[in-house]
């Protein structure tokens, strides 16, 4: 049985991602054109599909380190603020961004929240592992070749 743990992250969250989009209750709101992920920014994100990567990424993040909270998730994505002349300073991400994902996921019913913050459930444990296992034999299947 293949888990979040035997495939690199970013083809997991790509993946994860373009089964998002497929999905109905996963929807960009309205204002995600317009914002920047963090005030530790300067532009806003160029993927249009940024919306479907991050909440995969939560998803994942949930995965490894749950249960846990809104605010140690805004530190996970945080950054140096570039302050000019001045030394960078870290700031946190988005929490907007980060609880509006989180809902959308409690509604899918990927994540619960519990004491201490919000844990992967077994279907969320499920979809993950399942495309983990596909990411695996795609690539075991291309290192053939």
């Amino acid at each position: 049985m293949s888990t979040v743990y035997d495939v690199p992250a970013d083809l997991l969250i790509n993946q994860v991602a373009k089964k998002l989009t497929e999905e109905d209750k996963f929807k960009a709101p309205e204002w995600a054109s317009f914002v920047k992920t963090g005030v530790h920014k300067e532009r806003r994100p160029e993927n249009d599909d940024w919306w479907f990567v991050r909440t995969a990424a939560l998803l994942r993040r949930v995965y490894i380190d749950g249960p846990v909270g809104v605010n140690s998730l805004r530190t996970h994505y945080g950054g140096k603020k570039d302050r000019g002349v001045n030394p960078e300073k870290f700031r946190k991400g988005s929490g907007a961004i980060i609880r509006g994902a989180l809902h959308q996921l409690e509604d899918a019913g990927y994540v619960e929240k519990v004491e201490g913050g919000r844990t992967v459930t077994p279907k969320g444990r499920s979809f993950l592992d399942n495309t983990s296992a596909e990411i695996k034999s795609e690539i075991s299947e291309l290192s053939k070749y």
